[in-house]
């Protein structure tokens, strides 16, 4: 079969097609026919060497990817032939607080990952897939979607419908987060520095967005849309460049929950300013299975169905990741493995 390797820092054009030969299943894996693969912005840090963890040889790259069971090995009862799965991002995280063991491998990062035409995985590192959500759209589901539901729904003081969430830029995790907290009937508020991304958004449901760029103090002007109240939770997926803004934007009470780095990790937060209002940071790596299942369910059931910008073949992955690269997406990036997605 054929799989993608890249030796983390070769960049880009280190992404190459190869061939892997097949092996035996051993106790309890489960080997994979994959349909679809969205991309993350981690994927382009692993493929810079920018990532949080660096390993020494050639991985098969990307978390995210969604498939049919081909064949069970021994012990196997989790799932079955021509069951329809996703792979968690953190094989061995299965349910609740992560622990060092738990978040020891992950997906594309440190051991190989999904973007091959098949894989196999342990069967505790398996969702099902519900009725509702096609390959493609299940394929999104392992990182952005659990990053979201995490932050959202598990991570932040308990919400109620009509609290606020402050989604930072439109990438698949706030685009996502977008949609699962409209679909939970809170109030959405989101940035961008493109009008034509924003006004999708609200196509969306967005109640308000902001134009980071015509209002580069958008703390403020959250603010003065919540009545001076803020957001019970921000989605701060930008780093040192936004982090005082989101804990400025943040409500009372209200929970900052750090994401990612794309403007680069690190920034100084001034700790009056958490805890004269209460306001607490937490960060988010990703999630467990269990969120997975949950948030596969959620969208199941409440019709959420993922924003995909465009859908690559599996022979211009290169492609696909220059096009995650130039930022120009609204929503995710797929790579379509099998016509069968």
């Amino acid at each position: 079969m054929r799989a993608y390797q890249i030796l983390p820092g070769a960049n880009i054009d280190g992404l190459q097609c190869v061939d892997y030969p097949d092996r035996e299943l051993g106790i309890g894996e489960v080997r994979i026919r994959v349909h679809a693969v969205s991309l993350n912005y981690r994927d382009l840090m692993v493929a810079g060497g920018n990532y949080l963890v660096t390993v020494d040889d050639p991985v098969i790259p990307c978390s995210d990817g969604a498939g049919e069971v081909l064949a069970v090995g021994p012990g196997v009862t989790r799932v079955r032939e021509g069951d329809r799965v996703a792979g968690a991002f953190f094989p061995h995280w299965i349910e609740g607080a992560p622990t060092p063991a738990k978040i020891r491998h992950s997906l594309g990062g440190d051991i190989d990952g999904m973007l091959a035409e098949e894989v196999v995985l342990h069967e505790d590192a398996l969702a099902t897939i519900p009725a509702g959500l096609s390959f493609i759209e299940a394929a999104t589901m392992p990182c952005a979607a659990v990053t979201a539901w995490n932050a959202i729904f598990v991570s932040s003081n308990q919400l109620k419908p009509g609290d606020t969430v402050l989604l930072l830029g439109t990438g698949g995790v706030s685009v996502l987060g977008l949609q699962l907290a409209r679909a939970a009937g809170l109030r959405t508020i989101i940035t961008s520095s493109s009008d034509d991304k924003l006004a999708r958004a609200r196509e969306l449901g967005a109640h308000h967005t902001i134009n980071y760029r015509a209002i580069p103090e958008w703390h403020d002007e959250v603010l003065h849309l919540t009545e001076g109240a803020g957001a019970n939770v921000v989605l701060e997926v930008g780093g040192q460049g936004t982090v005082n803004r989101s804990v400025s934007a943040a409500a009372m009470g209200g929970t900052v929950a750090i994401i990612g780095g794309v403007s680069g990790f690190g920034g100084e937060v001034n700790p009056a300013s958490l805890l004269a209002t209460a306001k607490r940071m937490v960060g988010i790596y990703v999630g467990s299975r269990s969120m997975l299942e949950d948030v596969m369910r959620f969208a199941d059931v409440s019709g959420v169905k993922p924003v995909i910008d465009r859908v690559f073949p599996f022979g211009q992955a290169q492609e696909a990741y220059r096009y995650m690269e130039s930022g120009s997406h609204f929503g995710k990036v797929v790579i379509e493995v099998s016509a069968r997605a």
